[in-house]
């Protein structure tokens, strides 16, 4: 059984991820601070849920391109 993303953390994962497709990358800690840089979040936890949510996906992408 896998973990439950919020739906807020996903939301706002995904919008980012739709501004600024080329801005992200595989590395957890470069895309921790695109996302301090391109938005503000309340909290570190918060903030480290989405920029795992975003690594998780550009990941995804990046693997089924290479499967392509």
């Amino acid at each position: 059984m896998g973990n439950i993303t919020q739906q807020y953390i996903a939301r706002i994962a995904e919008e980012l991820l739709e501004k600024y497709p080329t801005q992200f990358t595989v590395d957890f800690n470069k895309n921790k601070v695109t996302v301090q840089d391109l938005c503000t979040v309340d909290s570190k936890g918060t903030r480290n849920k989405i920029v795992g949510f975003i690594t998780q996906k550009i990941k995804h992408l990046k693997k089924e391109e290479k499967a392509s």
